[in-house]
């Protein structure tokens, strides 16, 4: 495949060199060393520090899908109900596996391009009594960044359902705030904002959760109760990517060296950069609200007179790569992302000066 020298995909961000380098170094069986289970329980006091949690941290092997399915299949038996508010894809994604698994889901959903009110996810949550409810906090798809978590947290706690968040793609580079929120599971992956490929998930999981999992009783490949006690206890579900913790590790240092706070300033100002270049230019926001959009992507509507592919093809050509979308939007609305590695004001001013290029040369 063919690469860009412009990219501005929103994940798999482009990989700095320190971290791919740690694919450089032979490491012994992560299932024996004890350096293995030291280098995982410092990544998972940083993980803590930056979600601002104390609840336990789990590192896994494998892409965030398969937190987002572990995460259901864990907290929920077959018949019990599930609670997705949705804004979005990846929202609506999560009614869609539990009914995979056998349980039961409703949807509390609002248009793409806007984000669900609270109230009607508080009276559909009265009504409906899930054991779980779900949120995405950065759709990527459509752009917008949830403003209402901690509501929602209240709500789950309100009607004694655990709460699930997505924060996939929007942790590292917004607060989290995992226990102010009351996020009983919450979901990063590596391919966003910490700019790893996309070979580790990280989770966060509450006392209540890892109660529910105990009496759910999961036991997959995805599972969450064979970590339950990594590092103390020096066995694994399976072989770790050792390479990839390094990785993990010299990413979450960069963000502690930089600090959390200037991260997402830097973030910020790289989104507001790309929103305002952008608006300069003609193109319109997806998103209803400026003030809805996330910090790590921004979504625009293609503009008239063009189709994605011709777009898409035209900005290639000038060594510029985007993201398109998927089902609903695909075809509509395209996204720049400005996550992670590429947050960063100058390669962002570069991508939107070459977008505007292009839109001029029709």
């Amino acid at each position: 495949m063919k690469t860009y020298p412009i990219a501005l995909v929103p994940g798999p961000v482009s990989v700095p060199q320190k971290i791919r380098e740690a694919w450089l170094t032979d490491f012994g069986s992560s299932d024996l060393e004890a350096d293995f289970y030291e280098l995982y329980a410092r990544n998972q006091g940083l993980v803590q520090k930056l979600l601002e949690t104390k609840e336990s941290v789990v590192i896994t092997s494998g892409e965030a899908m398969s937190i987002l399915w572990g995460g259901v299949k864990s907290a929920l038996r077959p018949g019990e109900r599930l609670l997705a508010v949705a804004s979005g894809l990846f929202g609506e994604g999560f009614a869609e596996m539990a009914r995979a698994i056998g349980a039961e889901a409703e949807i509390v959903a609002a248009p793409y391009d806007d984000l669900p009110d609270p109230r009607k996810v508080r009276e559909a949550a009265r009504r409906y009594r899930p054991q779980l409810i779900t949120a995405v906090h950065c759709e990527t798809p459509s752009g917008t960044l949830a403003q209402n978590l901690r509501e929602l947290g209240e709500i789950a706690r309100e009607v004694d359902a655990l709460f699930l968040v997505d924060f996939v793609s929007s942790g590292g580079g917004v607060p989290v705030e995992v226990d102010r929120n009351l996020i009983d599971i919450g979901l990063l992956g590596s391919q966003k904002v910490l700019s790893l490929p996309p070979s580790l998930s990280v989770s966060t999981v509450s006392s209540r959760a890892w109660n529910v999992f105990e009496r759910v009783g999961y036991s997959g490949y995805d599972a969450y109760l064979p970590w339950r006690k990594v590092p103390e206890v020096h066995a694994l579900p399976y072989t770790h990517d050792w390479q990839g913790m390094t990785a993990l590790n010299i990413a979450l240092e960069a963000i502690m060296e930089e600090g959390p706070e200037n991260a997402y300033a830097r973030h910020a100002r790289a989104a507001h950069l790309c929103r305002t270049m952008g608006l300069e230019m003609g193109l319109t926001l997806f998103p209803m609200r400026e003030e809805i959009c996330s910090p790590t992507v921004t979504a625009f509507n293609i503009p008239d007179g063009w189709t994605w592919n011709e777009l898409d093809s035209a900005l290639r050509s000038r060594g510029l790569v985007v993201g398109g979308n998927y089902g609903p939007l695909d075809g509509r609305v395209f996204r720049i992302g400005h996550m992670g590695s590429q947050a960063d004001e100058t390669l962002v001013a570069k991508g939107m000066g070459t977008l505007e290029a292009v839109l001029k040369g029709r």
